[in-house]
């Protein structure tokens, strides 16, 4: 006779329906979807932004109610540990309380707001522990020590004692999966848990859920927008779009055979590490072209227009009772390259690589300690503020987050307008026309001038950002990370739109990201950073195919490819950890030095701690 739990799934959500009550009416989140999760395995559920993929998730630990959601029909069957199935809709709050964390354990995408700030790591990682398994003290410290030990963070017995704001993202988000799997859940909910984690660190800690998974047989709701994680974790695919579920099937079977025509467009979109390999396309190219349009290489020029030679940026860290500077933070450490009009040049890297602190400190955001910066005839570095301010019509920068770098109180066309109207290049209705324009470039309808951010989906936020770069006509865009936040469809929307612009009015981009797949996409050249260093920089296709740095191979490697054929396993990724960028007053930098391994391609050939 089978029992329960091995007859039946953990899991079964059965036609769910989820509403949110606003001012202008119901809006239904969810529609109608019924999917299982079996013991032991993983389905991932994905889709883009608003397809319903986390109000699901949300429903199903009965957190949507403190969201404004309201579970408007369907059952949500739960196979507990004791006591059997239970319709998890039907439970109130205190019981519920009792299978959170408990029985069902949750990854949130931010690690930040899922931590709180002001208590140590130990101290959150015990309480789940002594409130649902009833552990004393000692035993529950002991437990979260093999927990930290369990997701490989280094020093565990040292990070106990340490705050959120202490460790790196990477390290924020092992915390939140220990926390998670510390009471051994029967059923592990994780929404986009690396979406904003670099290359190497999301291969570890996609191994990591992996193994933990095998290891304990608990069930999987993985949640994700990005089709290379789906190849790399699921056994079951859903797709959802609009509050319904389209497709469901077998990882192979959804990426092999996709049936259903959005499922087909979300793997279109993705852009796949190594697909411009054997091709020969020296220059990049628009992501896929419409219909009624023709693919074309956007070839650029010979013509140099930024020079930045032996770039080194430092930041002071300040101690003892004065708040003298004790130390310093080697962000960028003797920087050098050239980008040609109508080209772009790519910095990858890990978070902490400097790869921001370079971009930002060749508009002068940040001040250099030393160096050359040159556009065109003029010498950045030797520029007033009140020169640097005119000079900075030439050079604009795309921000990471969108949501951030707009003003929430004022309308998108005054935005827009904002730098036209403090340099004066446009006056009086020609302001207007200018804006109008802008948004017809960036393809946002005109009726949009008058919503404001919080209106606008995170997609359309990057081409306000855009619009807002190009208002002035400047000759460099620094784009950071601009679309690693985005879904793939519109990350290629915003991508084609980036390259449409720099063919149209031949721009020169800085494109600073850590989605490999995205810079072989968009990169004339590209080069890679390594704790503040260029390791390796070369013409796209000779970096891509033919790493020479072991840094560059690592992070290869490391990148998820979108066949489920294909999957990583722990052994194969083997990354050193990352050595402290932070020396003493009295460091003595050696300069940076490159062999030229074949024509434009370099490779550093001074110890970069790699």
């Amino acid at each position: 006779m089978l029992d329960t739990a091995q007859a039946g799934p953990i899991a079964r959500i059965e036609k769910l329906r989820v509403e949110f009550e606003t001012k202008d009416g119901t809006v239904v989140g969810v529609e109608d979807v019924s999917f299982d999760i079996n013991s032991g395995e993983t389905v991932c559920v994905v889709g883009e932004s608003g397809s319903g993929k986390s109000v699901s998730s949300l429903a199903l630990m009965r957190l949507i109610e403190y969201g404004g959601g309201d579970i408007a029909g369907g059952r949500l069957l739960f196979d507990r540990t004791q006591g059997g199935v239970t319709d998890l809709a039907d439970e109130d709050q205190t019981r519920m309380r009792g299978i959170r964390g408990n029985e069902i354990g949750m990854i949130f995408q931010e690690p930040m707001t899922a931590l709180n700030p002001v208590f140590t790591v130990g101290r959150q990682l015990t309480e789940g522990l002594r409130v649902h398994r009833g552990m004393s003290k000692k035993e529950a410290e002991e437990r979260a020590l093999e927990l930290l030990r369990e997701v490989r963070i280094p020093e565990p017995e040292r990070r106990l004692s340490q705050y959120p704001h202490e460790l790196s993202g990477g390290m924020r988000q092992r915390v939140v999966i220990a926390m998670a799997m510390a009471c051994k859940p029967r059923l592990l909910i994780a929404d986009e848990p690396t979406t904003a984690l670099d290359v190497t660190i999301q291969a570890e800690i996609l191994a990591l859920m992996d193994r933990l998974k095998r290891e304990t047989g608990t069930a999987v709701m993985f949640i994700t927008h990005d089709m290379a994680v789906v190849a790399q974790m699921a056994d079951r695919v859903v797709v959802m779009f609009r509050g319904n579920k389209v497709e469901e099937g077998p990882v192979e079977q959804i990426f092999e055979n996709p049936q259903h025509a959005y499922t087909r467009a979300l793997l279109a979109a993705v852009p796949k590490l190594g697909e411009m390999t054997g091709k020969d396309l020296p220059e990049p190219m628009k992501l896929f072209g419409r219909a009624d349009q023709k693919i074309e290489p956007i070839p650029g020029s010979d013509e140099v227009l930024l020079t930045v030679e032996n770039l080194t940026t430092r930041f002071p860290v300040k101690g003892g009772f004065f708040r003298r500077t004790v130390a310093q933070v080697h962000a960028v450490e003797d920087v050098s390259f050239r980008i040609q009009k109508g080209q772009t040049v790519s910095l990858v890297g890990e978070s902490g690589c400097g790869k921001s602190s370079a971009g930002r400190s060749i508009l002068r955001l940040v001040e250099p300690q030393s160096g050359k910066i040159q556009l065109g005839d003029m010498d950045v570095m030797a520029l007033s503020q009140s020169e640097l301010r005119e000079a900075r019509r030439e050079m604009q920068m795309i921000f990471q987050d969108p949501f951030a770098s707009l003003n929430p109180q004022i309308q998108l066309v005054d935005q827009v307008a904002e730098p036209i109207n403090n340099y004066k290049t446009e006056t009086g209705a020609a302001v207007m026309d200018k804006v109008a324009d802008l948004f017809d470039r960036v393809e946002l309808p005109r009726s949009f001038m008058r919503r404001f951010p919080h209106e606008l989906s995170g997609g359309q936020r990057q081409r306000i950002a855009i619009a807002r770069a190009l208002a002035l006509n400047p000759r460099l865009i620094v784009s950071d990370e601009a679309v690693s936040a985005l879904d793939v469809s519109v990350q290629a929307q915003v991508l084609n739109l980036m390259m449409e612009l720099q063919a149209e009015l031949g721009l020169s981009y800085l494109f600073i990201s850590h989605d490999m797949a995205v810079v072989e996409r968009v990169s004339h050249k590209v080069g890679v950073m390594y704790l503040g260093r260029i390791v390796e920089m070369g013409p796209r296709r000779a970096v891509f195919e033919d790493p020479q740095h072991p840094y560059t191979r690592a992070l290869m490697k490391a990148v998820p490819i979108a066949d489920p054929r294909k999957r990583k396993s722990e052994k194969d990724l083997n990354f050193k950890p990352i050595p402290s960028p932070i020396h003493g007053l009295d460091y003595e930098a050696e300069p940076s030095r490159y062999n030229e391994v074949s024509p434009e391609h370099f490779v550093l050939t001074t110890d970069s701690g790699y």
